[in-house]
C-alpha cells in the first residue's frame, strides 16, 4: 500500500511540476505590449499640388522629401488602444515643384506642429503580432508657402514593430486648412525609426484564454489528488497501473514499427533520388544544359508524386579559382537549380539550398593538386537530400 501511495505522490508531484512550467512559459509566451511612451525620428513627404487628393503618386512633379531627418514625434499610448501624440515636421517646397497648381520659381520653407489622438486597429482586428495598424483625428498648425494656416488632421498608418522596444512607423495625413482664404489642402506621408519606452505588458486575448484553460486543469488535478487519497484499494489501483504500463508498451512499440517504416520507406525514396544522379556544371558556368533538365524533371515528377517530402540542393564548385569567388558560384548553381524546380509547379517552400564553394571536394582535386578536367567535373554538381518526410 506505501509503495502504490508513493508512485502514485509522486506522479501527481511531476504532473503539478510541469504544470506550473508551462503556465509560466504561456504566460511569458503570450504577453502583449499594452501601454508605452513613444518617441520617433524620421522623414516627411509633402504633397502640396492642389489635386493631391486626385493624383496621390504625382512624385516627380508634387511630392517633396528632405533628405535628412525632419521629423520628431513623441506620444503616450493606453492599454485601451488610444494613443496621444505631438509631432514636428519641417521640409522645402523645392523650386520646379507644383504648389498649390503653380510651379515654383524658388525653393519654399514648410513646418508644421500636429497634434492627434488615435486608435490600434489591433483592438478590433484581434492581436496581429510585430504588425500594428492606427488610425487617428487631430489638429495642427502649419506654415506652408508662407501661408499659415490651421489644419484639422485625419491619419492612416502602421507599425511594424521588432522587439518589444524597436519598430518602424509608416503613415500618411490628410489636412485640411480650417480657413480656406489663403491656404490649400494638402497630403503628408511620414515614415520613421520609434522608440518606445516605460512597456506596459499583459496577457494578449489568446493568452488569457490559455491561462483560463490552465487553471481549470489545476482544479481538475486537485480533484484528481482528493479522489486518490481517499482511495483504499490497493489492488485495482495496481492493476489499473498494470494495464496502463502495458498500453504504454504497446503503444510505445507501434510507435516504434511505424518509425522504423518512415525511416526504411524514407532511406529508399532518398536511395530513388540518388539513383537519378547530380547535376553537372560545365567550367564558370551556372546554366542548366538540357540533360540537366531531364533529371531535374524526374526530380520533380517524384516530388509531386510525394507531397510530403522536403528537398534540399547542396551546390559545389571545384577548386579552380578563389575561394570566394567559388562560393559565389556556388549559391548560382544551387538557385539556378532550385528556380528550375520551382518553375515545374514545385512550392518554394518544399525546396531550399545551401552552397559550399570548393569545400566538399568529391576527389583528391585539391588546390595545387594537378587532375584532368573529368575528374574536376565530377566536382561542379548540385545534390538533393531529403530533409523533411
Amino acid at each position: 500500500m506505501k509503495i502504490v501511495h508513493l508512485r502514485i505522490s509522486t506522479f501527481l508531484f511531476i504532473f503539478v511540476l510541469q504544470l506550473h512550467a508551462q503556465e509560466r512559459s504561456l504566460v511569458r509566451k503570450d504577453s502583449i505590449v499594452q501601454s508605452y511612451w513613444l518617441v520617433g525620428l524620421g522623414m516627411n513627404i509633402v504633397d502640396d499640388s492642389g489635386d493631391e487628393f486626385r493624383e496621390l503618386f504625382d512624385i516627380r512633379d508634387a511630392w517633396n522629401i528632405a533628405p535628412y531627418p525632419s521629423r520628431i514625434n513623441v506620444g503616450r499610448y493606453l492599454n485601451s488602444g488610444v494613443g496621444f501624440e505631438m509631432i514636428g515636421s519641417y521640409n522645402v517646397y523645392r523650386r520646379e515643384k507644383v504648389v498649390d497648381e503653380i510651379e515654383l520659381v524658388d525653393n519654399v520653407g514648410y513646418f508644421a506642429v500636429d497634434f492627434r489622438a488615435s486608435y490600434d486597429l489591433n483592438m478590433i482586428l484581434g492581436e496581429t503580432g510585430f504588425f500594428d495598424p492606427y488610425v487617428g483625428i487631430g489638429a495642427g498648425y502649419t506654415d506652408a508657402n508662407n501661408q499659415g494656416r490651421g489644419t484639422y488632421n485625419a491619419v492612416v498608418g502602421f507599425r511594424t514593430w521588432f522587439s518589444d522596444h524597436w519598430g518602424l512607423d509608416f503613415n500618411s495625413s490628410g489636412k485640411w486648412a480650417m480657413s480656406t482664404e489663403n491656404a490649400t489642402n494638402h497630403i503628408q506621408h511620414a515614415l520613421g525609426v520609434s522608440y518606445r519606452f516605460e512597456v506596459e505588458k499583459g496577457l494578449s486575448r489568446k493568452g488569457e484564454e490559455k491561462l483560463a484553460l490552465l487553471e481549470e486543469m489545476e482544479k481538475e488535478q486537485q480533484k484528481m489528488q482528493d479522489s486518490i487519497a481517499k482511495a483504499d484499494e490497493e489492488a485495482r489501483l495496481l492493476a489499473e497501473r498494470l494495464q496502463k504500463e502495458k498500453e504504454a508498451t504497446e503503444t510505445a512499440a507501434a510507435e516504434k514499427a511505424k518509425k522504423d517504416a518512415e525511416e526504411t520507406r524514407r532511406a529508399k525514396l532518398q536511395n530513388k533520388i540518388n539513383n537519378l544522379g547530380n547535376v553537372y556544371f560545365k567550367l564558370n558556368s551556372s546554366y542548366l544544359t538540357l540533360k540537366d533538365k531531364e533529371l531535374l524533371d524526374q526530380l520533380v515528377a517524384i516530388m509531386v508524386s510525394e507531397p510530403n517530402i522536403t528537398i534540399k540542393v547542396a551546390a559545389h564548385t571545384d577548386s579552380r579559382g578563389t575561394d570566394r569567388y567559388n562560393q559565389w558560384l556556388s549559391e548560382r548553381r544551387a538557385e539556378s537549380t532550385v528556380e528550375y524546380v520551382v518553375s515545374k509547379g514545385i512550392s518554394a517552400e518544399r525546396i531550399s539550398h545551401a552552397a559550399f564553394g570548393e569545400t566538399q571536394l568529391v576527389n583528391e582535386c585539391a588546390d595545387g593538386v594537378y587532375c584532368a578536367e573529368d575528374k574536376h567535373s565530377k566536382n561542379r554538381r548540385s545534390e538533393f537530400k531529403i530533409i523533411e518526410f
